[in-house]
Formats: structure tokens, C-alpha cells, sequence
């Protein structure tokens, strides 16, 4: 394990449908984090596009986990675009942006620590919502 001085800094990027009950998103992310033997306390922080700044599943999750939740516009998110695992047509028509869970989670990784993020986790799509993992060392 290393310390938390060289640790990455690792964020969450969350997508979902309206209405998204709270339960799929925390499933979806104790699932990815599992598989991949992450632990809850690494997560730095959770990021979604700001159409979504007033969806309640993400305000509630951010809350039970304690974290912060940072949201990103369409044009942030879009100079991601390049570094997607998957490109959503369908998300591009509503919100401007191929694929909002892991360009929001880029976009904060590399905010964060102030270096080029990388996505840790690919999209993982999971009833109405979508998570995705960056870091960025």
C-alpha cells in the first residue's frame, strides 16, 4: 500500500437517468469498487455534469459517503472526448458530451492533482446510471 503523499488522487464520475434511486448508484459503486479492490476511503471526491446539480440520488450519495460532488458543463466535459472507452450517442443528444460518467471523472482527477488523469475503471453501466473511475498520480 502506498502513502497517501504518492497515493493517486482517485475520483468517481457519475451519470444517471432522472429519477435514479440512490440505491442503484451506491450498488453500482460498492460493485466497481469491489472488482477492482478499491477502497471506499480512496475516492476523493464524485463528479457528474451540471445538468445534473439538482438530481437527488447524487446529492444523497455524496452525502452518505461524506464526499464532495462536483459538477462539469457539457464544454468541459466534451475535451475528453478523445480519452472515452465508450462514446453514447444518446448522451451526446442530451447533454452535449459523449460519455458524462467518465469524462467528469477525468475532468476532476486532473483538476484535482493538477496532472493528466487516466481512466482506472471504464464505463460501467448498471440500471439507470453510469459510473466510471479516473486518477491521476
Amino acid at each position: 500500500m502506498t502513502d497517501a503523499s504518492t497515493a493517486p488522487t482517485l475520483v468517481v464520475g457519475l451519470g444517471c437517468q432522472r429519477g435514479c434511486p440512490v440505491s442503484t448508484l451506491r450498488a453500482l459503486l460498492d460493485q466497481a469498487l469491489q472488482a477492482n479492490q478499491i477502497e471506499l476511503h480512496q475516492i476523493k471526491a464524485l463528479a457528474s455534469i451540471d445538468l445534473k446539480r439538482d438530481e437527488p440520488a447524487l446529492i444523497e450519495l455524496a452525502e452518505q459517503l461524506g464526499l464532495q460532488m462536483m459538477y462539469f458543463s457539457s464544454e468541459q466535459l466534451a475535451v475528453y472526448q478523445p480519452q472515452l472507452s465508450h462514446h453514447s450517442q444518446i448522451a451526446f443528444e442530451r447533454t452535449g458530451c459523449y460519455g458524462v460518467a467518465e469524462s467528469a471523472a477525468l475532468a476532476l482527477a486532473e483538476q484535482l492533482a493538477n496532472t493528466p488523469a487516466k481512466l482506472l475503471i471504464p464505463r460501467q453501466k448498471y440500471a439507470q446510471a453510469t459510473l466510471a473511475l479516473a486518477g491521476a498520480a
